[in-house]
């Protein structure tokens, strides 16, 4: 087999039919996109669950009464809450902060937003317990015993708060895939319209190298590349695509949010390590659809 002549027939086949090429290539470099967005979501969601299941907190906030008024918590009812929650089962530690500590920890958190932290008065955060459980998933069990008790003003489940967001993400998520899935579809027809096409434009040459004893194989391998070869500039795309995204989207939708350490941040390197599995994914594609569409709709 001639490689020399494979490789020329695949370049005369990509240049002749420009332009459904470059839809082609537009097409699946899209449709990775928004699968390897997809990827970025479950990495963050990952990571985040990750960073926050081991430090999942309690928060028992009392009421301003309480909080004005005992600042050291050595009266009742805060006194006799602290035993409470000291002395229930599965509570591997409790921390009282009183407003002034609550208030530090605000600005720590919201450090990277300064009008916010502005705004803020100690006088308007509660007193805390913040109870750390040995199990974070027997939260209600807490939840249930100090709601409503006297001196308590609320009681709030981190964990409810992980959850939602993560149920927000992973909808997100299954958003962005299904639009990818439908890219991925458009892109497929484009492939087997365009191998379609150049087979039936380059139909006499193939005829004439069958007379002459060419296989099957050797006629059909041009076309194969060629939607292969489409398919890793577009994988390439995507992945320029996501760089962008990273920087210029990403990063500032939820910059506070990284700096806030409310989500880990992904930098570069997590969109090089998504890049194999995206140019794996459209090799694999682009190679079983041209495939398929040589054996059921082209006779070479």
């Amino acid at each position: 087999m001639r490689t020399s002549f494979v490789f020329s027939e695949v370049v005369t086949g990509l240049r002749r039919n420009v332009t459904m090429t470059i839809a082609m290539i537009l097409t699946t470099a899209i449709s990775l996109f928004l699968f390897g967005v997809g990827l970025l979501i479950v990495l963050m969601v990952g990571r985040m669950q990750d960073d926050y299941l081991s430090q999942l907190e309690v928060s028992v906030l009392l009421t301003s009464e309480v909080s004005a008024n005992d600042k050291d918590c050595t009266q009742q009812p805060c006194a006799g809450l602290r035993s409470a929650l000291e002395t229930t089962s599965g509570v591997e530690s409790v921390v009282y902060e009183n407003r002034e500590k609550g208030y530090e920890r605000f600005k720590k958190i919201f450090e990277a937003q300064p009008e916010l932290v502005k705004l803020a008065r100690p006088e308007a955060i509660p007193s805390t317990f913040r109870v750390k459980l040995e199990d974070p998933e027997r939260a209600d069990v807490i939840v249930q015993a100090f709601t409503g008790k006297a001196g308590v003003k609320s009681v709030n489940d981190q964990g409810q708060v992980l959850s939602r967001l993560s149920d927000f993400l992973t909808g997100v998520r299954d958003g962005v895939l299904a639009l990818a899935v439908l890219q991925a579809f458009a892109a497929l027809l484009l492939i087997s319209n365009t191998i379609q096409l150049s087979a039936y434009t380059r139909r006499t040459e193939v005829n004439i190298m069958r007379l002459v004893g060419a296989t099957r194989w050797y006629t059909q391998l041009p076309f194969l590349i060629e939607a292969v070869v489409a398919g890793i500039i577009g994988a390439v795309g995507a992945v320029g695509l996501l760089a962008v995204f990273k920087l210029f989207l990403l990063d500032r939708v939820l910059g506070d949010l990284f700096r806030a350490n409310i989500f880990s941040p992904l930098n570069l390197l997590d969109v090089l390590l998504l890049s194999p599995v995206l140019l794996g994914v459209s090799v694999l594609i682009s190679a079983l659809t041209g495939y398929v569409t040589l054996r059921l709709y082209v006779r070479l």
